[in-house]
């Protein structure tokens, strides 16, 4: 199986555990931010992720990947269920969260920003979006202060190191992709418990942080 992706995108690292939780090979493809053709030839629009099945049939859409993959061999991992405590802490930092991380997503050095174009075609996008990321970067210290609150209410929550509900369930495969996307941000501070949450999925999935690219 082939899957479509780019490196930043947390839904593409949704799609992407599922495949190192289950240790399923899977080859990656990352697609140049500014390649419309491509996913449209596959799926009829540009989105990411996409997977190419084995028959050569593709499918969008992050978690109807993970849970085809989930089910192939019958014996599902995502079994528990979720909690609304965690999805209401999801929506609530997903409010901000895209004003901390779009300016740096738009300057590291991606593979899906291979070419100026690729770059200036999610920069141009992202910022009509979202605002001048220039001016977006000079509130950092408020959002980041922000997430920081927000981080010790999610610890709270945090059931053990394996699965925030205590086994593995949708949620982490929300979880998990926020926090990667957080290690992109300097200056946040975490509690101990996420500390060892994140990095254990980390591992458990084989999916980069960011840490080394942090700004």
């Amino acid at each position: 199986m082939k899957l479509f992706i780019y490196d930043h995108c947390p839904f593409c690292v949704k799609a992407r555990m599922i495949f190192g939780l289950k240790n399923i090979p899977v080859e990656l493809q990352v697609l140049l931010n500014d390649d419309e053709a491509t996913p449209v030839k596959l799926v009829g629009r540009k989105v990411v992720p996409v997977l190419m099945k084995q028959d050569g049939s593709c499918m969008p859409e992050s978690m109807d990947i993970v849970h085809y993959v989930d089910k192939l061999d019958g014996n599902p991992l995502l079994t528990a269920s979720t909690r609304p405590a965690i999805g209401d802490w999801l929506r609530q930092v997903n409010n901000y969260l895209n004003k901390l991380l779009l300016p740096r997503i738009a300057a590291a050095p991606f593979a899906e920003f291979a070419t100026p174009q690729a770059r200036r075609y999610f920069t141009d996008k992202k910022q009509a979006s979202w605002g001048d990321f220039a001016t977006l970067r000079q509130h950092s210290a408020g959002y980041i202060k922000n997430i920081n609150d927000d981080l010790r209410k999610l610890d709270k929550l945090m059931v053990n190191a394996s699965a925030v509900n205590g086994e593995l369930s949708d949620d982490d495969i929300h979880l998990f992709p926020l926090l990667r996307a957080l290690t992109l941000i300097a200056g946040i501070d975490y509690p101990s418990r996420i500390v060892d949450y994140r990095d254990n999925l980390a591992g458990q999935t084989r999916i980069n942080l960011l840490s080394s690219i942090a700004s």
